[in-house]
């Protein structure tokens, strides 16, 4: 009677553990549904130097501070210099701020100044 309990825990045991590798394989995650945007190894030499990026008849300087966001949360609207550049997707036109991502989750922000 023991020998048989034990074959049938085996046997169920494998089996569970055989059903769960092949849901996993069957649906491997959310890939695909959420945005993902790079994020580059070191930020652009030019973005640290505060240099500005031309967009939509500006200028915009990187200012000395970033943002945490998802991926999800950003919009690219435009590649400068190699750099994509997103806006909040709640942000409207004019745009307060836009950004370039240089970390996970980490968004550098830039604006315009007044005398440009």
């Amino acid at each position: 009677m023991d020998i048989k309990l034990r074959c049938l825990g085996s046997f169920l045991g494998i089996v569970v553990l055989g059903s769960l590798g092949g849901c996993a394989s069957v649906n491997p995650g959310n890939d695909g549904q959420v945005q993902s945007y790079p994020a580059p190894v070191i930020e652009a030499g030019w973005i640290r130097d505060g240099e500005p990026i031309e967009y939509d008849g500006s200028k915009w300087y990187p200012v000395n501070d970033f943002e945490i966001m998802q991926d999800s949360e950003v919009f690219q609207i435009a590649e400068y210099k190699g750099v994509q550049v997103f806006v909040a997707k709640i942000d409207t036109k004019p745009y307060d701020r836009i950004y370039t991502k240089f970390d996970k989750d980490k968004f550098r922000y830039f604006e315009r100044r007044d005398n440009d």
